[in-house]
C-alpha cells in the first residue's frame, strides 16, 4: 500500500511528517535536530514519545501552520521503516547483489523481516 508522506509544522512550532489521509496527518513523528560532532543529526521519535513507544494517532489538519513541498526521500525512507519495523534496501545496494549468494552487497541489508 502507497502513502503520501507530509512533512509539516504545527502551531506549536513543532516539525512532524506522518501519513496524509483526509487532511490528516495520521501516525505521525516528530523531527527533532540533535547537535554532534558531525554537524546536526536527525531523529524521528513517535509524537507521543516519551509516553508512547510506537507511531499512532492523528494530528487535524487546521493544526498544520505550513506543509512543506517536498520531503526529502531519506527522511521518507527512514519514517516508514520506524512505522513499519522493516529495512527498506535502495535501488543501488539492489544493483551491487552478485550471484545466488547475494555477496556483492556492500553495506545494505535488503529487506529483514
Amino acid at each position: 500500500m502507497s502513502y503520501d508522506i507530509k512533512l509539516a509544522k504545527l502551531v506549536t512550532g513543532e516539525t512532524v511528517i506522518g501519513k496524509d489521509e483526509d487532511g490528516k496527518i495520521k501516525e505521525p513523528a516528530i523531527i527533532q535536530t540533535v547537535p554532534s560532532q558531525q554537524g546536526v543529526q536527525i531523529m524521528i521519535l513517535p509524537y507521543g514519545y516519551p509516553f508512547e513507544q510506537e507511531m499512532g494517532g492523528e494530528i487535524e489538519g487546521e493544526h498544520v501552520i505550513y506543509t512543506y513541498e517536498k520531503c526529502p526521500e531519506e527522511l521518507k525512507t527512514k519514517y516508514i521503516e520506524a512505522v513499519s519495523n522493516l529495512t527498506i534496501a535502495s535501488g543501488a545496494t539492489l544493483d551491487n547483489l552478485g550471484g545466488a549468494g547475494g555477496s556483492g552487497g556492500a553495506g545494505g541489508s535488503g529487506l529483514i523481516l
